[in-house]
């Protein structure tokens, strides 16, 4: 007696994660070593122009590809050029203290939203949804700035910027999934609202906390429209001002006396594509740095948080 064929299990996970056979996964693999290439080949080609000779250069007709005559004059140039080595220093404060304000700022008003029944909860929230869409535009905001006496100052380049609504929501709803039973049992033990944000919602929250702070820092790091706008002094500039300035607007770096054909450093001629690719090169080392520690935490931090809100 022949046994009835049992009916197949459907998956029940997304399409996406059901099992494939072997071609499947050939083509899942190679379309991913394609896409990892097209995103490395412009690192390679920007990291090892940076370090390639005029001549180099000449010879490979703009961005070098194929490791040729090498030299790491554009990198001494730089940190020897103290605007360069200013505007490092400030990048980096920027980044830190700005990623901070904004990250209690968000933490803040994400956990007093997802707190339903809360004084005005619908209506700040609905508030803060509308500027999402609708904003003053840049000539009000730059009145605003300068009548609080912004203009040339440094908090310009944090305070503007300091909130992203879109990253409240997306913490909101991560906060909002947190299990009721362990808010209540911490409110039998006594706890208050600030206890339960620091000892319960916190702990329970680090995907989203990490994928929010690495969004900000990002911002803050890349920034450089509020440091067009508000300071006119280049010993204050960013950064990504000075490669904006030096390297997409092809401008002579103050102290390295490059001209559009280089420059001589003893037997070495210093291309002055060598050197903007170098100041490029610094901005993304500490992206690359920090991103694959944080990268684990992006599905979880991102998808269950807008899901679940």
């Amino acid at each position: 007696m022949i046994a009835p064929d049992r009916p197949r299990r459907k998956h029940s996970g997304p399409a996406w994660e059901e099992r494939t056979g072997p071609v499947g996964q050939g083509l899942k693999g190679i379309t991913l070593v394609v896409v990892v290439l097209l995103v490395l080949f412009p690192l390679w080609s920007i990291v090892l122009t940076s370090f390639s000779t005029q001549g180099a250069i000449n010879e490979a007709g703009g961005l070098v590809t194929v490791p040729g005559e090498l030299t790491i004059e554009a990198y001494r140039q730089i940190f020897t050029n103290q605007l360069v080595t200013h505007s490092l220093l400030v990048s980096l404060a920027i980044t830190v203290a700005g990623t901070f304000i904004s990250m209690v700022v968000t933490v803040l008003c994400a956990y007093g939203l997802s707190r339903h029944g809360t004084f005005g909860h619908r209506f700040i929230l609905l508030f803060l949804v509308v500027t999402m869409f609708f904003s003053g535009g840049l000539i009000p905001s730059f009145l605003v700035v300068t009548a609080l006496g912004g203009y040339g100052q440094y908090w310009t380049m944090i305070l503007p910027a300091a909130v992203s609504v879109f990253n409240i929501l997306v913490m909101r709803g991560f906060f909002s999934s947190t299990a009721p039973e362990l808010l209540d049992a911490a409110r039998v033990d006594g706890a208050g609202e600030w206890r339960i944000l620091w000892s319960v919602v916190l702990p329970t929250s680090r995907a989203v906390l990490a994928v929010i702070t690495l969004f900000y820092a990002v911002g803050y790091w890349n920034s450089f429209f509020n440091a067009l706008l508000y300071l006119p002094d280049n010993g204050k500039w960013p950064l990504q001002m000075v490669m904006y300035l030096y390297t997409l607007q092809g401008a002579s770096m103050p102290g390295t006396g490059l001209t559009n054909t280089g420059q001589y450093a003893g037997h070495q001629q210093i291309a002055t594509l060598s050197l903007q690719m170098a100041v490029v090169t610094l901005t993304l080392i500490p992206i690359l740095v920090v991103y694959p520690f944080v990268q684990r935490h992006f599905t979880k931090g991102m998808l269950v948080g807008a899901i679940k809100g």
